[in-house]
This record gives C-alpha cells, structure tokens and sequence, in this order.
C-alpha cells in the first residue's frame, strides 16, 4: 500500500487529495477567507450565559455567536480565567503554568452561570468550524496538537493512545513522557509516536510548549475578539495526522507550498524530504494523477460499485441516508441470501471511504440490503467496523436492525465536502450526470452482458456517439483494449452521426438491442 499527496494551489484555495494506490480516499479545501478553522485560539469575550441550555453565546468576531456548552468549559476554567486576567493586566509574566496556583476544579454537573459571567475574557478553541446557519462550536480547554504529542495546560495527567497495543511500549512512553513533560502541563502521547526515541518526543514537546508561549504575549495587548493562535497550514496538518512510512510522494504544483511541505517533512521525517517534488507542466496536476475524474464519479447521488451494484446517497436537514442496490446483478452466488452478503460487504468498504471522502458527519443511516441469517448480519456489522477503523473522526456504530438498518453518528467538525457533478443537458434543458461518468456506465452494462450466458459466445458491437468512440477507441491501451484485457471479449465500435451525446446501444451479432 502507498499513499501519495497531490496538492492544487490557485488564487482564491488550496486543494488536498489523498490518494492510496491511486484511489482517491481523502479531499480538503483550504480557502483563504476561512478564519475560523477547527484548532484555532481566540480571545473572546462572553456575551451571554443562558441558563436554560446550560451554555453561552461567545463573541469570537463570526456573524453570529460562538456556541460554548457547560460540558466544553473544561475542568480547569476557573483557573484559566485568573490566568488569562493576570497575562492580560501584566500581572503574570511567567507563561509556564508550574508556578501558577491552580484554583479548584468545577463540578462536572455544574451550571453555567457559576463558572462564568457575561464580559468575561476567556480563551476558546474552534472544535467546530461555522456550518450552514449556526456559528462555531468552542471549548476552553485547550489543547496544542504536534507530530506525536498533544500538549494541555493545566493538567498532570499523561494519556496514552488506545491504538497501541503492546503495555511494554505504554509504560516506555509513559516514563518518557514523564521525564520531559514540563510542569504544569498534562500530555496526550498520539500513535504514531509508538517506537520513538525520547529526544523526537521531546523536540516535539519543545515546539508545542513554543506555541504556548507565543500565545501568551500575544494576550497583553489584544483586543475582543482576536484570533491569538492559528492552527498550522492545511499541508503541515494533513501531514501532521496521516504521514506514515506508506507515503511515496507528495506532488505540489506550486514553489511556495512545497517550500512549507518541505520545511516540515524537515522536522517530522527528514529522511523523506526527497519524496516532495515540484509538477510543473501544462497537463494540471490533478488531471495527471486522475483526481478529477474519480471526482467526478464519486460525489454524485449514485455512486457506483463491481458487477453492476450502487449506493444512492440523499442528504436532509436532519441526517444523512445511504441506500445500497445490488442492480441487475449476475453472479455465482447460490441464493439470495449469498447474493446479499456479498453486495453489502463491497458497499461498507465503499461508504466508509465515501465518508471520509465526502466528510459526512451527524446522524447517517445506511439500508443495507435485508439478510435473515444473523451470523450474516454479525459478519457485516464487524466489517463495517474494521473498514471504518481507519477513519480519524470520531465515530459510532450501532448494530444492523431487524429490518437491515445501520445507525451511526460521525464527528462532524466542518462543512461537507459538496462539489457539484451534474452539467447543463447538452440536449435538453436540465442537467445530466457529467460526461465522464458515461463511461463508467458503459463498463458497468458490458460487464453485466459479458457475464451473462445468454450472450456467450455472441460478439458484441456498441454505437456511440462519434465523438465518445473518439474516445473510447484512442491511444493504447485504449477504453476498448482494457475491456478486452478484462473481459477477453472485444467489442466492437461504431459511430452514429444520429446518436445524440450521451446515447449508446448494445448489438448483437444479429443487430438486435441488447438489452441489459
């Protein structure tokens, strides 16, 4: 397995894809007016506590008001409060939280109004970027995010990822940490730290512990709202949680980006730093690496999957529903039962990519094709699971239901990826499924009759439109080579000047309609 980044930088955003094996998995925007982005310190000022949601409305300079519930304040909201008093007046000059008296922690099932009043300054982070009508989510309990460690004041306690498996390495990193970690400050050790020597751990420490400091000068003079701490660029992030031995290259189009990749492939993994390269032709990136065009496929309504089965993805207000069809199936599956298990198999490794392709979050209820075995059931259901294990939002998975539903929540920190696949109907008025995407049904549909007995040993001929058998007949190997490489059957291309653009038909060696 290799993973690759293909990074596309332009005036107005940056685009992210990440790709294993060729396959798109992952796909981020950074635009340039995002000014509440999920890691992100401010200094604001409480506006409103309201008793009846057990939370407050926070100013942090969006439109509308940042949302704080009780339960986000953190256990150390007192002391941070007389903290950020003491930095702001210049009463504290020391930033290590060692010598600060800690005050007493707040009762878990406490109410908002005795932790914090309004005209209150108090520092919060984004943990939910503004999406549709509502402002960001906050917490105060800060936190600073580095390669393999995450830094949070105001703590002793040191936590150690659940993904390690081996209590050996736990304890290693567990003394490690306990030896560097500077007063006043618990720790989180992340997983990819496991198998780390203390002096990468403690270069890490060192830079978050940095950042700490920088933005606590930041406070004295600061006025409300202002943004005192950016979460690092998108590139340094995305490396920051997904960088692994697995990747082979990261292809940027542009100098000044790869000149911070680079710069932080120097600090996470010097010895990779070649793996980084400038694209520079006239071919654009993500044509050359087939990103628009797994684009183009994979964000529509329907979603393709193997011999002729789909997903129909629908979005609501309240949650989002996946339906699984098997199609117009031909395998060698004894009974139905078999038939069932397989499709809905393909279809959880397929939307637990599309998930995170997608970056669906909230409430997401997928119909599963209906099995009556309950090992079946049981069989699907810890797929899903397994798929979904390497997904890095939060997440919760419920059992299949008797009627075949699987509920689920995932962790929702930012607006859906929503990119737009449909085109003006160049024959019609309305809007059509994107060209490209015709070729993939045409695939499905050969497939299908390739499979089926009734049309062995029959040739096989396709009338398109001329300029689709253009494209299906060109280069080497050609669309029609790999279709005969797969299916060892070679189709037969015809051009009809009477073919609108999107139309096509299957012909026997009777000239009769194939009908799929």
């Amino acid at each position: 397995m290799s993973k690759e980044l293909i990074i596309r930088s332009n005036a107005s955003a940056v685009d992210f894809a990440l790709l294993r094996d060729g396959k798109l998995i992952e796909l981020y925007k950074e635009v340039d007016n995002n000014k509440f982005s999920v890691g992100d310190i401010f200094l604001a000022k409480i506006k409103k506590p309201v008793s009846g949601l057990n939370a407050a409305f926070v100013n942090v300079g969006y439109e509308k008001d940042a949302f704080l519930h009780y339960h986000d304040l953190g256990p150390k909201i007192t002391t941070l409060l007389k903290f950020i008093k003491g930095v702001s007046t210049g009463k504290v000059k020391d930033f290590s939280p060692k010598k600060f008296p800690l005050e007493p922690e707040i009762d878990k099932d406490g109410s908002i109004l005795d932790a914090i009043k309004a005209n209150q300054s108090i520092l919060v982070q984004i943990i939910k970027e503004p999406i549709s009508t509502k402002g960001p989510r906050i917490s105060s309990e800060l936190s600073f995010a580095g390669r393999y460690l995450v830094l949070v004041p105001f703590s002793d306690r040191i936590s150690i990822s659940q993904k390690i498996g081996s209590r050996e390495e736990k304890n290693r990193l567990k003394r490690l940490v306990q030896s560097i970690r500077p007063k006043g400050f618990g720790v989180i050790v992340r997983t990819v730290a496991e198998g780390k020597k203390v002096a990468e751990l403690d270069k890490d420490l060192q830079n978050l512990f940095d950042r700490w400091t920088g933005m606590c000068k930041k406070i004295r003079h600061a006025e409300h709202p202002t943004k005192v701490l950016s979460e690092m660029n998108r590139a340094s992030s995305i490396l920051r949680d997904v960088f692994d031995d697995s990747f082979s290259g990261i292809h940027v189009d542009d100098q000044t980006m790869l000149t911070e990749v680079k710069d932080y492939l120097d600090q996470i993994a010097p010895d990779k730093k070649s793996i980084a390269n400038y694209y520079n032709a006239d071919l654009p990136i993500f044509e050359k690496y087939g990103v628009d065009r797994q684009i183009k496929t994979s964000f529509g309504r329907t979603v393709s999957m193997s011999r002729g089965a789909y997903l129909i993805i629908e979005h609501t207000e309240a949650l989002h529903v996946i339906d699984v069809n098997s199609g117009n199936r031909s395998n060698k599956a004894k009974n139905q039962e078999d038939t069932a298990l397989e499709v809905n198999m393909i279809a959880a490794t397929e939307i637990a990519l599309q998930l995170r392709l997608r970056d669906m979050g909230g409430i997401i209820v997928v119909d599963f094709i209906d099995m009556v075995k309950p090992q079946n059931r049981k069989k699907l259901f810890d797929h899903f699971r397994e798929e979904m294990e390497s997904d890095r939002a939060k997440h919760k998975i419920l059992p299949p239901s008797k009627i075949g539903l699987i509920q689920m929540t995932r962790q929702r920190v930012r607006p859906e990826m929503d990119i737009k696949t449909k085109e003006k109907n160049p024959n019609l008025n309305g809007e059509v499924e994107a060209p490209i995407v015709l070729i993939d049904k045409i695939s499905g549909e050969l497939e299908k009759i390739v499979t089926n007995k009734k049309h062995a040993g029959k040739g096989i001929t396709l009338h398109l439109h001329p300029f689709i058998a253009a494209y299906v007949t060109k280069g080497f190997p050609s669309i029609r080579s790999k279709w005969y490489f797969e299916h060892k059957k070679w189709v037969k291309i015809i051009p009809r000047d009477a073919y609108t653009y999107l139309h096509y038909r299957f012909f026997d060696n009777q000239k009769k309609v194939i009908h799929v």
